[in-house]
């Protein structure tokens, strides 16, 4: 039995980012506190809980006078950055450039359309951390689109007026072919729209990748949060290519009595999955 580890799965830039700048600030203080859970895997989360680390809400902020507060990946709305300096707290932002830059772009083109009475329209998970941090450029007043279905269902009750400009973004995580396919149905029905294409490069090209990846394994064993919505994303890819496919969110989980001697079991995960947690994996199944 042979086991891989996919060379391009692990966390990315904008998530390795930010751990990296908690780790650094927890070499010299004692506690740093996380608006929201800084990466959508508890395992990680526990290891940075044993550095300092401290996931709070925003209820919380009154409470922190004088202390530092990290911003996560996903980004916040502006009302965040309100609240905190109205609590009194410092900030240390690790927005993803790639999502910072998609925040501005989309604050642009709402100030453009809402004077036209246009309407910002965002392909991506409703109450996700990075969508609400995008709405939030709109003054709430971004509609959010889950699927072609949801879509559909916002035309028909006239949520989205397609007489009016129409500007469509996304969330930079999103499956691109399912954003192609919103994109298509949304320009049958608009008279005036706009498609930006703002899912993530290292995204987009890892859909591709880890399609090949799970093809030429014989086994896939997927690890990533329960809560990760990149996640659910690409182990359904994976099963759609390779139905020998198992999520786990550690080592500890892999199923007993699924793999073959002439197995190759490939180890792979989401954008929130550290790289230790690949190689833990891979060092219980060879052990096995």
């Amino acid at each position: 039995m042979r086991v891989l580890i996919d060379s391009a799965s692990g966390c990315c830039n904008g998530v390795g980012r930010a751990i990296s700048a908690a780790e650094r600030y927890l070499q010299e203080h004692d506690t740093l506190y996380s608006l929201g859970a800084i990466v959508h895997n508890d395992a990680e989360i526990r290891r940075l809980a044993g550095l300092g680390l401290k996931t709070i809400g925003y209820q919380d902020l009154d409470s922190l006078k004088g202390s530092t507060v990290l911003i996560r990946a996903h980004g916040e709305p502006p009302s965040t950055y309100r609240l905190a300096e109205q609590s009194g707290v410092s900030l240390i932002d690790c927005t993803c450039p790639v999502v910072l830059a998609l925040q501005r772009k989309i604050a642009a083109k709402y100030s453009e359309l809402s004077v036209l009475g246009g309407q910002v329209i965002i392909f991506g998970k409703r109450g996700h951390a990075e969508v609400n941090g995008l709405v939030g450029q709109t003054d709430g007043q971004a509609v959010v689109v889950e699927s072609i279905a949801d879509l559909k269902d916002k035309l028909s009750a006239g949520v989205i007026d397609p007489s009016h400009p129409l500007a469509l973004f996304s969330q930079t995580t999103k499956d691109p072919d399912e954003f192609a396919a919103v994109a298509s149905r949304l320009r049958k029905a608009a008279s005036s729209l706009e498609v930006f294409d703002t899912i993530c490069r290292n995204v987009s090209s890892r859909h591709k990748a880890l399609r090949e990846f799970a093809a030429s394994c014989s086994v896939i064993i997927f690890v990533c949060g329960h809560e990760s919505s990149n996640g659910k994303v690409l182990f359904e890819l994976c099963r759609s290519v390779n139905p020998r496919s198992y999520k786990v969110e550690s080592a500890e989980e892999i199923p007993a009595g699924i793999f073959r001697p002439d197995d190759i079991v490939g180890i792979c995960g989401a954008t929130s999955t550290t790289r230790w947690q690949l190689e833990k994996a891979a060092e219980t199944i060879s052990l096995l």
